[in-house]
Order: structure tokens, then sequence, then C-alpha cells
């Protein structure tokens, strides 16, 4: 590896609730020349406490739908405390709300969760040499998002979600009320209200159920 952005020996750690899938991934990359297992972690609160002993892998793979930390705020945290770490996303969607959170958060790549062990072993030697990793699938998409015109421009700008707009949409997503939504949110209701009518007319929905089905389809949301 005389040509990579890492040292002779890489080491890789993966965060993902499946244990069968993060098993055999660790497993695979395990037996790959020059690579190494760190630390295998079933969600973001474990992958902190790792992270905190020290142990600091040079790539980690992240999948996004996780109990207690999730993926999303996984890549925010890591972005802020451990920008050096090479994060690359194991995940089944690749719409561009989810690509455009992520890519704001550094991540550095995407692999879907039925990965062939010839592409993820690509995938990393990618991710070494050039940094960043994207399919096929993910590339033209990405690419599409930077060749808008101004109107589609505006429209995807538009989309774009804000921290505060992911917590109301995963809470509004579930049994409570919208009273209960601002105790949790610590906003007013009224607030909760703005926040939910601004939903409603950025998403082009009617109805809390809409802002749901939204949120399932774009990947904000796991049912």
């Amino acid at each position: 590896m005389s040509d990579s952005l890492f040292p002779s020996t890489v080491s890789v750690a993966l965060v993902d609730d499946h244990i069968l899938l993060r098993n055999a991934l660790g497993h695979l990359i395990d037996t790959l020349p020059d690579y190494r297992v760190v630390f295998l972690a079933g969600n973001g609160i474990e992958m902190m406490e790792y992270l905190k002993t020290g142990t600091i892998p040079h790539i980690l793979i992240l999948d996004l739908n996780m109990p207690q930390m999730d993926g999303y705020e996984a890549a925010a945290w890591l972005r802020k405390n451990h920008p050096n770490i090479y994060v690359i996303v194991l995940t089944m969607f690749d719409s561009e709300i989810p690509l455009i959170r992520l890519l704001q958060d550094g991540v550095r790549g995407f692999l879907k969760k039925d990965i062939h062990p010839d592409e993820l072993k690509a995938a990393l030697q990618s991710l070494i040499k050039e940094g960043y990793y994207y399919p096929v699938q993910t590339a033209g998409r990405l690419a599409n998002l930077f060749q808008l015109n101004k109107q589609q421009q505006r429209l995807m700008d538009s989309k774009t979600l804000s921290p505060v707009d992911i917590q109301f949409l995963k809470l509004a997503a579930t049994d409570l009320t919208y009273k209960e939504v601002a105790i949790e949110m610590n906003l007013s209701p009224k607030t909760i209200d703005a926040l939910r009518d601004s939903l409603f007319q950025k998403f082009d929905v009617k109805s809390r159920v809409g802002l749901a089905i939204y949120a399932v389809k774009n990947g904000i949301v796991t049912i």
C-alpha cells in the first residue's frame, strides 16, 4: 500500500446492530491482506465507548438503522469528535435526502448491505487510495445533484433537512401527541405547529401520515 493514504496495516471498525452481518463482514475483512478489524459495535453508543478507550480505527463501516444512536447521529458525532476517521455507510437505500445529510456529515462512501466480497475489497482499496468510494448508482445520483438547473436546485435546497426537522419527523412517526413531541423537543406547542406546517408545505403533504410516509421512504424512520 505504498500509494495509500494509510499505513501498511489499515484498522477497520464495524458498527451494525445485526450481529450475523457485522460478524460476517468483520471475518471477511480480517481475511484480507493489510486489514485488521479492531472492534465490532452494535450501535453508536457502543462505538463511542470503544473510541473512548483509545481504539481509533482508520476506517469505520457504519450502519444507518440502529437503536439508541443511529448512523446519522453517529456520523455527525464522528465528524465533530473524530474527523480523521474515514466513515463509509452500510445501507439499503440511496435516495437523495439521506445522501445529502451523510455527505454533510463527512461520510466518504456508501456500501449496499448485500455487497459482494470483491466489491467490498475494491471499496476499501478505493477508500485508502482515493479517500472515497461511491458505487455506480450512488455516483449517478450525486452527479445529478450537481447538474440541476436553478429551479431544480431551489427544490432540492428546500428538501434539505435540519437536525430539528429530522428529530421532529422521527417523533411525529411515533404515537406521541404533538404536545408530547413539543415536550420531548423542549419547544413550545406553537413552534411545533409551525414546524409541522412548514414540513407539510416542503414535502407537499397534508397530514401526519404523509410526513411519516415521507420519513420512511427516505430512510429517516424505519419500521
